[in-house]
């Protein structure tokens, strides 16, 4: 591990893989198993599961859980308080539920306290709003509000809304998806 900071208040297993450049604030924790890529940004108060899997370059606000069998590609923004579930079952007398696998594509960003209901999957580039609650996959470069999330718009690569013709009024760059 190069240029890894682990803030002295921050629980990181021995058995965890941490990548070059990686920054864990105070509070976090970093479970048995979890693997997080190169130049992550953990903060404040952010647990991170057993064997749950994060890609590079991605960033993670205060407060957010990542529970098992969430997987996080690269380039990920989670906005603070967000939350995953992994069970669609819960029972608090349950012991042998079963986990739900649920996946965050590429260049994602998930918006301050949303719910990503497990068994889903947010799309390279979608956008979810704050507070939203997401039910269903999202695709590629979607933009979904709400509870339930509903898709309200198309964004592109560097974040901003597509105008009517699918175009970025920002860059100017039109995505394959549309």
């Amino acid at each position: 591990m190069n240029n890894v900071y682990i803030h002295p208040t921050a629980e990181v297993s021995s058995n965890a893989q941490i990548g070059d450049g990686c920054k864990i604030w105070n509070q976090a924790q970093i479970r048995e198993n979890a693997k997080l890529g190169n130049n992550c940004i953990i903060s404040k108060n952010v647990y991170v599961d057993a064997g749950v899997q994060i890609g590079s370059g991605v960033k993670i606000q205060n407060n957010v859980n990542i529970y098992h069998g969430v997987t996080i590609e690269d380039d990920v923004f989670l906005g603070p308080s967000m939350t995953f579930t992994n069970d669609r079952f819960p029972r608090a007398f349950q012991s042998d539920f079963q986990v739900v696998p649920t996946v965050v594509k590429h260049g994602a960003s998930i918006g301050a306290n949303a719910t990503i209901r497990c068994g889903v999957t947010i799309g390279m580039y979608a956008m979810v709003a704050c507070g939203s609650v997401v039910t269903k996959d999202v695709p590629p470069h979607a933009l979904v509000a709400g509870n339930p999330a509903k898709q309200i718009g198309w964004v592109c690569v560097c974040g901003n809304r597509l105008d009517d013709s699918g175009k970025c009024p920002v860059c100017g760059k039109t995505p394959m998806q549309k």
